[in-house]
């Protein structure tokens, strides 16, 4: 039996929603793609969805997804939104000739395992569970202490990053979002 998600899933394209319906039973409402940027009546859907239940914001790993999530966080009020992440993995879906430009796969490339995980670890709230996601304080000056923001940081973010199974994209301050998500305080001292 598929779980039951409060929240609205926001994905890029119908490929995505496809492989998001055969996991969990939720609303799920497709961008298409860029076409969200010029498209006013989808955005205000978007902020009444987002006021009325939230949001679980779940683009691709590649640029195009990264420039999607960003577009909708600086238009939706940022407690309105949780970020769900896939992690970087390198191929191309199945009904592809050939890989996209960054060669990762996509949402509609994941196993239903990693879609749930994915929705897990962003803090989902799924009908008859208790929400479980980590209560973490992780400060900027954490990671300053570890080396992750700063001078010469950038390598030690993207080996983290890939520790963690999440994209290289993310910025230090989506990255700190993540790991308030994913690690307690103790967990993160712990890396």
């Amino acid at each position: 039996m598929k779980k039951k998600v409060k929240e609205v899933i926001v994905v890029e394209g119908r490929y995505d929603k496809n492989a998001l319906l055969q996991v969990v039973d939720a609303v799920i409402v497709e961008t298409g793609g860029f076409s969200v940027f010029n498209n006013g009546e989808k955005l205000a859907l978007l902020r009444r969805l987002a006021q009325k239940r939230g949001l679980i914001l779940l683009t691709d790993s590649d640029g195009a997804g990264f420039v999607i999530r960003r577009y909708l966080k600086g238009a939706i009020p940022p407690e309105q939104i949780k970020q769900a992440y896939i992690p970087d993995v390198a191929g191309k879906e199945r009904r592809k000739r050939k890989a996209g430009k960054e060669g990762k796969l996509g949402v509609e490339g994941m196993t239903p395992a990693v879609l749930l995980d994915t929705l897990r670890r962003a803090g989902a709230t799924f009908e008859g569970e208790e929400n479980t996601a980590p209560d973490a304080h992780i400060t900027k000056a954490d990671l300053l202490d570890k080396g992750l923001i700063g001078p010469h940081s950038a390598e030690k973010r993207q080996a983290l990053l890939k520790k963690l199974d999440l994209p290289a994209h993310l910025t230090p301050n989506a990255m700190l979002e993540a790991l308030n998500l994913l690690l307690t305080q103790a967990e993160f001292d712990a890396l």
